[in-house]
C-alpha cells in the first residue's frame, strides 16, 4: 500500500504531515512512501534524509494523488488536486468539516473516505493522536514569546537602584491546552497571571500553575461531555463582561484562545473594555481565523486603537513549523496504526472504533 503527501501551500501551511523519522516507521509496518519534491527541504528535511529511509520522491504531485491509497496532508488540497481522488481512497488532516461540508459531500459521493482529526474524542486511547492537544501546546507557547516581544516594557518585576520595575500582568481568555501552555509560559517568565474560562474545571488547572483564576459570580459549568466548552447564557455573557472590564484595566498583555469547536469563535473583548485598557498594552488574538475573541481584531494585522495593539494571527505554528510537524507528524501516524490491521496488512474502517466512526466524515 502507498501512502501519499504532497507539498502544501507554504505561503498557508509550512507544517508537513510525513518526517524522516515517522516515514521510517510507515516503511517498517510495510507501507511504500511517495513525497513530491522538495517536501520538507524548508524545515531542513533534505531529499536524502528521506531515500535513506526508502522513500520515494517524484516531481509529479498528480501521480502521488491518483497512486496512493491513504494521502495525508495538514488541511485541504486545492480543487484541481481534490478532484483527482478516486474511489476507496483515504484521505486524513484537518479538515474543517463544517465549513467545508459542501466540498467534501461531493467527494464522499465518489466514495473516498475522509478522516478529520479536529473530530477526534476526548478519550485516554486518542490522546497519541490528538493533534488539538500538540499544536494548541505549541499554539499558547508561541503566542506568549510573541506578545512579549511586541510589548515594550520588561516582563518579569526588575529591582535596581535606580528603582523598582513591576511585573507585567497578563490576561489569558481561554484556558484550554493552548491557554494553559500560555499561563506556564508567561509565568515562567515572571509576569503576573489572570485567567478566565467558562468552564469551572480549569480553576484547578490555572491555579495550580500559579494563575489566578477569575471567577464570574453564580457561574455553572459550561462544558461538553467532550471537554470543549459550550456558548454561554446571556446572563453569564454579562457577568463576565463586567468583571473583565474591571481587570482589563490593570493589564497590560491578553492573550485570547477562546474557540467553540465548528463555530465562530466567542466575542469577548468588547470595544468599550478596550477604551478602557491603558494605553501601550496588546491583545494578542490566536482566535482571529475564527472571528477572533476582541473586537477590531483582523487576520494577520495589528490595528491600535487608543495605544492598545490588537494583533490577529491566522496561523502561529508557521512560525513553528518544525516542532509543530514532528508532533504532527506522530499524531497522524498512530492514527493511521489504528487504522491498519497488522495481520492482514490492510485498512480496517472499523466503525465500532469510537475514534473511527468520530472523524470519519459523512
Amino acid at each position: 500500500m502507498i501512502i501519499g503527501s504532497i507539498s502544501e501551500d507554504k505561503n498557508i501551511e509550512k507544517r508537513v504531515s510525513i518526517t524522516p523519522e515517522i516515514a521510517k516507521k510507515y516503511i517498517n509496518l510495510g507501507f511504500n512512501i511517495h513525497l513530491s519534491e522538495n517536501y520538507a527541504e524548508h524545515l531542513g528535511f533534505e531529499r536524502s534524509l528521506y531515500e535513506d529511509q526508502g522513500v520515494k520522491i517524484l516531481n509529479d504531485k498528480k501521480k502521488i494523488i491518483e497512486t496512493s491509497d491513504i494521502i495525508l496532508q495538514m488541511g485541504l488540497l486545492n480543487d484541481e488536486n481534490l478532484s483527482l481522488l478516486k474511489q476507496n481512497q483515504i484521505y486524513i488532516g484537518v479538515l474543517n468539516a463544517s465549513s467545508n461540508k459542501e466540498k467534501l459531500s461531493l467527494l464522499i459521493k465518489k466514495n473516498v473516505n475522509f478522516f478529520s482529526l479536529d473530530l477526534l474524542p476526548r478519550i485516554t486511547r486518542a490522546q497519541s493522536m490528538d493533534i488539538l492537544s500538540s499544536q494548541a501546546n505549541l499554539a499558547g507557547y508561541k503566542a506568549v514569546v510573541e506578545s512579549f516581544s511586541i510589548f515594550e516594557k520588561a516582563i518579569p518585576m526588575m529591582m535596581t537602584a535606580a528603582g523598582t520595575i513591576p511585573a507585567a500582568k497578563v490576561l489569558v481568555v481561554g484556558a484550554g491546552v493552548a491557554g494553559l501552555q500560555a499561563i506556564a509560559t508567561a509565568k515562567r517568565m515572571g509576569a503576573i497571571v489572570f485567567a478566565t474560562d467558562v468552564r469551572m474545571a480549569s480553576k484547578e488547572q490555572v491555579e495550580s500553575l500559579g494563575g489566578k483564576f477569575l471567577t464570574v459570580e453564580g457561574s455553572e459549568n459550561l462544558e461538553t461531555e467532550g471537554g470543549y466548552a459550550k456558548e454561554t447564557t446571556d446572563d453569564f455573557k454579562k457577568k463576565q463582561e463586567q468583571l473583565l472590564s474591571e481587570t482589563l484595566k490593570k493589564i497590560d498583555i491578553v492573550i485570547c484562545t477562546a474557540l467553540i469547536p465548528g463555530k465562530k469563535a466567542p466575542l469577548i473583548i468588547k470595544e468599550n473594555m478596550i477604551d478602557q485598557m491603558q494605553s501601550g498594552s496588546l491583545i494578542y488574538d490566536l482566535a482571529a481565523s475564527q472571528g477572533g475573541n476582541a473586537s477590531y481584531t483582523e487576520v494577520d494585522k495589528i490595528i491600535e486603537k487608543n495605544g492598545v495593539k490588537i494583533i490577529g494571527e491566522k496561523n502561529i505554528l508557521n512560525k513553528l513549523p518544525s516542532s509543530s510537524s514532528n508532533l504532527y507528524a506522530k499524531n497522524i501516524f498512530n492514527f493511521v496504526s489504528n487504522l491498519y490491521d497488522k495481520e492482514n496488512k490492510k485498512i480496517n474502517i472499523n466503525l465500532e472504533d469510537e475514534i473511527i466512526a468520530n472523524t470519519i466524515v459523512k
